[in-house]
């Protein structure tokens, strides 16, 4: 008889996860660094029996870390296998009902990135014996559906374990898109609570060490040939440079490329770093969060080479910003769906093996001296605006801006260390204004633009890259949303440094309302007024730097330059987590992007500020493209 092994299910699928490993260009990884969870009725008995017996009988195998909210520990797992690549993650563990669904946030972030995450769901009994329970829900017309069937959307893969037998062919599967470079995103996989204590004899062959192969996936030749073709027919190539640079671990071969070719480069949010900000050939973030230098390059551009990215709205500025009447598309992409996009020539291919056949093909090829010449200017002048809003004083008394916030921390900051933010005015103004120094440093969540996801975030980029700082970018909106992960940092004693910025309400949405003609409505922490009725009474009294000293960490206040660069210094020198609180003025702005975003305003209005902001709108609907005319 074959070799079995007596174990529960939940302590079978902790064996299983302990011996997955990741490998590429021979490199081997473990590919799970270990457990996110947090206990109730669903899986305390279960998985959390499973991970502690895992603790005592084989340390290190699968390690515990203790969260405090189900979404924050997915955005930690996020966090860690973007820094490293997509080549390793976290599994994250939660009860049935709330512990579950508050997952379901940090699932579509997941798969709206592509970034691989195994989600571990509790779920209520497979035998019914005791239905209806606490947190289960009820449905007329189906007996099987469950709260965890909200994750099938938002997941890559989903399956739910109603048997013992059923476990091996749902895990293999998960590891099957985990470790799928086009594929991955959230994988789902969810375990009645019955059935995660029951006992079966399973192979011996399910715990032994596997090590998954993360393809190259290799571009076609003729394809290849052909998008050679269509970049040395042009005069103003293009590059766009997304996450994908970064994951295929394409970096130095894009600057070989730009370096042959002269063809320069702007960058998506998740782009940022794929070139130096100093190369010759970076002329920064591109879109509606852009450099003016990237932006007036892709109105000019005929030849647009997509490398690594989906072509997001914030990226094409909502299909206003490539505004040549015949711009071409080459799309590399490991991905069908970001490789067909706009109607390019589609290169499915990894971004680096793409890179270094083109190199080859494109020998001798180099664009010319005046628009080499017209890019440098533009990149120069951009530059200096930003040396400007770096260089900026304090608008009033007690209070900073948030460019000179920014450039302090850039400037005070070793290249090595890494900057998070994720969602509100800061990821915008990072994106224009952070001088990239590393590959590796510039961190910014905006496929989702999930508020709260900054500390979790930091969490996961700190335990990927302990050797870094990492920098912790949140106003008071994302702050007020999820800031309980600053307790996890305190127990693990995870050195983050968390700037916090206070501003006094969503500076982003704010200034987004003001545009679109509705006055800030809503956009302010205040009052409510007992005269208007309205929330536009005194400032909220709120004490945030007290809120984050609770915790447990250090926090300095500051107000002026000079405070605030002493504060980096001693975070700098500190070994702890620590807070840098700062106020800073939410009415001015970053230097303008000179681009737009497509938000629609109100068809009908009384008041003169929306009438206004829709003429605006209509004419910029006038500019989108539909890029449906195919590549030839």
């Amino acid at each position: 008889m074959a070799e079995t092994a007596r174990l529960t299910v939940a302590q079978a699928t902790v064996k299983f996860l302990s011996q997955q490993y990741s490998e590429s260009d021979g490199v081997e990884h473990k590919f799970f660094e270990g457990c996110f969870g947090i206990f109730g009725h669903g899986n305390v008995a279960g998985l959390g029996q499973a991970l502690l017996q895992a603790e005592i009988d084989e340390p290190g195998a699968l390690p515990y870390v203790l969260g405090r909210n189900e979404q924050a520990m997915v955005h930690s797992a996020v966090a860690f296998a973007r820094m490293r690549n997509r080549l390793q993650t976290y599994a994250v563990s939660s009860s049935v009902g709330p512990g579950a669904t508050n997952m379901v946030t940090g699932a579509a972030l997941a798969t709206i990135n592509r970034i691989p995450v195994l989600l571990l769901p509790a779920d209520t009994f497979a035998d019914r014996a005791a239905s209806p329970l606490l947190q289960e829900l009820e449905l007329p017309y189906a007996g099987d559906v469950t709260v965890n069937d909200a994750f099938r959307p938002v997941s890559k893969y989903f399956d739910r374990i109603w048997r013992p037998e059923q476990l091996p062919a749902a895990l293999l599967s998960a590891m099957r898109v985990l470790t799928d470079p086009a594929e991955t995103g959230a994988v789902t996989v969810c375990f009645p609570q019955d059935v995660q204590a029951q006992a079966h004899d399973w192979p011996v062959e399910l715990f032994a060490k596997r090590v998954w192969h993360v393809s190259r996936p290799l571009p076609e030749t003729a394809v290849t040939a052909r998008a050679a073709e269509i970049i040395r027919s042009a005069k103003r190539p293009l590059i766009v440079a997304g996450g994908g640079v970064h994951y295929a671990g394409a970096t130095e071969a894009l600057a070989a490329f730009c370096d042959a070719t002269g063809i320069p480069v702007g960058q998506t949010q998740a782009g940022k770093g794929t070139l130096l900000y100093d190369h010759p050939q970076c002329l920064g973030a591109i879109g509606s969060t852009g450099s003016t230098a990237s932006n007036a390059i892709a109105a000019e551009a005929d030849v647009v080479i997509g490398i690594g990215t989906r072509y997001e709205d914030f990226t094409t500025a909502s299909r206003t910003a490539f505004a040549d009447a015949g711009v071409r598309f080459v799309n590399i992409n490991v991905a069908p769906i970001d490789a067909v996009k706009h109607s390019g020539l589609a290169v499915q291919a990894d971004a680096r093996e793409a890179l270094t056949a083109l190199t080859g093909l494109l020998d001798g090829f180099r664009v010319d001296d005046a628009y080499a010449a017209r890019y440098t200017e533009l990149d120069a002048a951009w530059d200096a605006a930003v040396a400007k809003a770096y260089a900026e004083e304090e608008p009033a008394p007690g209070l900073l801006t948030q460019n000179s916030v920014i450039g302090l921390v850039n400037e005070l900051s070793d290249p090595s260390d890494v900057v998070v933010c994720a969602a509100g005015s800061m990821p915008g103004d990072l994106h224009k204004l952070w001088r990239t120094r590393d590959p590796k440093g510039y961190h910014v969540e905006y496929g989702y633009s999930c508020m709260g996801y900054e500390v979790a975030g930091g969490l996961g980029v700190r335990l990927a890259c302990p050797d870094r700082d990492v920098f912790v970018m949140v106003g008071d909106g994302s702050y007020l949303m999820m800031a309980t992960e600053l307790a996890t940092a305190v127990q693990e004693d995870i050195k983050i440094i968390t700037v916090l910025v206070q501003n006094h309400g969503f500076a982003s949405i704010g200034s987004l309302s003001e545009s679109l003609g509705s006055q800030r409505f809503g956009t302010s922490y205040r009052k409510r007024n007992a005269a208007s009725g309205r929330l536009d009474g005194e400032k909220l009294p709120i004490d945030l730097a007290a809120n984050a000293a609770s915790f447990g960490l250090e926090v300095i206040k500051t107000s002026t330059r000079a405070e605030f660069a002493d504060a980096i210094k001693v975070a700098k020198a500190s070994d702890a987590p620590i807070v840098i609180y700062v106020e800073t003025d939410p009415l001015l702005d970053a230097p303008s992007s000179e681009s737009w975003w497509d938000v629609p305003v109100s068809a009908t209005s009384t008041l003169a500020s929306t009438q206004q902001a829709g003429e605006f709108y209509r004419q910029k609907k006038t500019e989108q493209k539909t890029f449906l005319t195919p590549t030839a």
